[in-house]
């Protein structure tokens, strides 16, 4: 069989930035992708300066770049936007693509289980003090056996809250399930009986922040929610409690956050933050009872290489007048209210 390749290959529009094609696909599957398309590189400012010919015949763009109508009128065959990301951006009309049945989906879902498998292990240190242990014992100020565990407690048979559903919200429930835990869920947008099937309670918001011992946050940002956990919301936590934030730090008033912290209400983690990078002089890098990690529960190279498989398996699919499947799409309901800020770093 010749090895060469026919020019009708379809135009594929990569403009997956700061992510690349070589960090979301094997490089087999990179390959792959290259014999099967014409590959555009393209930033994600400039897809409108992209030649008409291209633009006219592009079947699908790898990334979420933005989009105005004007630049979809000439892009007559695109079947899909493929959100390589994890949060779906309002950057794009987006009535206009459902309108013209154009696909946008994500394979944010990638994340799901390694962001889950940290919010674990943030859990069980702040419930055992894994991290000042260590610390205490680098430095020759350890306390042994029970001395060393006079704030500790147990993970196993508390009371869990979760505040958002999604695919992080499911990939958490299955970590903790060997804890025999009761779990409550608040999610505005999940029917109470899938929270069921899940093994899940549901509950309100004031349930969830009043009846937890540990309260994981795994909601996205809408134009609902921005900062809807503050000031009050902290107040009324169990003194003690711990605060673990997993998915934007926008869903939260990070000083009242701090502020809560501060006083000895409440512990914290997280692993997102108002600004990325963080100043160095931000006040939450020296705050007592606040776990931090910057940014990095998904970014493993296991999960960016799921990506690229998710994304060649849905090209295969709409290739063949298929729905994707493997990828999540959009909703129309939704999407427009989503208000995640875009990742600047991988």
């Amino acid at each position: 069989m010749p090895d060469t390749v026919s020019d009708n290959r379809p135009f594929a529009i990569s403009a997956p930035a700061p992510r690349t094609l070589e960090l979301i696909f094997t490089p087999a599957a990179l390959g792959d992708l290259h014999r099967r398309y014409r590959i555009i590189e393209a930033e994600p400012d400039n897809i409108a300066s992209l030649r008409d010919e291209v633009l006219a015949e592009a079947r699908y763009i790898i990334g979420q770049p933005p989009l105005d109508h004007a630049t979809l009128d000439r892009m007559g065959k695109l079947k899909a936007i493929l959100n390589v990301e994890s949060n779906l951006i309002n950057n794009m009309p987006y009535e206009v693509l459902f309108e013209r049945g154009i696909h946008v989906v994500t394979t944010g879902q990638v994340f799901a289980e390694p962001v889950a498998e940290l919010g674990l292990a943030m859990a069980l240190n702040i419930a055992r003090g894994i991290v000042d242990a260590d610390l205490a014992f680098r430095e020759g100020r350890e306390l042994w056996g029970g001395d060393g565990n006079r704030s500790a407690r147990l993970l196993s048979g508390s009371d869990i809250g979760i505040i958002g559903f999604g695919d992080l919200g499911r990939a958490l429930n299955r970590v903790l399930s060997g804890f025999r835990a009761r779990i409550r869920v608040f999610d505005p947008w999940m029917p109470a009986s899938i929270l069921k099937d899940n093994g899940v309670e549901p509950a309100t918001l004031e349930t969830v922040l009043t009846e937890s011992d540990f309260v994981f946050v795994v909601a996205a940002v809408t134009s609902e929610n921005e900062g809807f956990l503050g000031e009050k919301a902290f107040a009324r936590m169990r003194p003690g409690a711990a605060f673990i934030l997993l998915s934007r730090a926008g869903v939260v008033d990070f000083d009242a956050l701090m502020a809560a912290v501060g006083r000895g209400h409440i512990v914290a983690a997280s692993d997102v933050f108002p600004e990325e990078p963080l100043p160095l002089n931000h006040p939450v890098r020296k705050l007592p009872g606040f776990l931090r990690s910057a940014h990095r529960a998904g970014a493993l190279d296991s999960a960016f290489k799921k990506m690229g498989d998710m994304v060649l398996e849905d090209m295969d699919l709409m290739d063949r007048d298929l729905p994707p499947m493997r990828c999540k799409r959009a909703e129309r309901e939704t999407v427009a209210r989503m208000r995640s800020k875009p990742v600047t770093m991988n």
